[in-house]
């Protein structure tokens, strides 16, 4: 609801702070497919998460922070 939501302002950017936590696995994958189908469509996003094969799949850049200093920044491939 909340992705929707923002998408009627029409954004240029969405910021995405962990969209998957505490969903069941159903509306996990729900809520991925929903970025992916953004992502092939332009949209840009800047998404904190912890599912390491969505980001291998659907980043164009992945960036790894610790302690608010970037650790590692790579494309998806050599990231991972």
């Amino acid at each position: 609801v909340a992705i929707a939501r923002s998408l009627c302002m029409n954004p240029k950017v969405m910021l995405f702070d962990e969209p998957t936590s505490a969903l069941d696995p159903e509306m996990v994958r729900e809520v991925l497919d929903v970025m992916v189908e953004l992502a092939e469509e332009g949209m840009t996003m800047l998404c904190v998460t912890h599912e390491m094969g969505f980001a291998k799949e659907v980043a164009d850049r992945v960036i790894f922070m610790d302690a608010g200093e970037i650790i590692e920044e790579n494309n998806p491939v050599d990231f991972f």
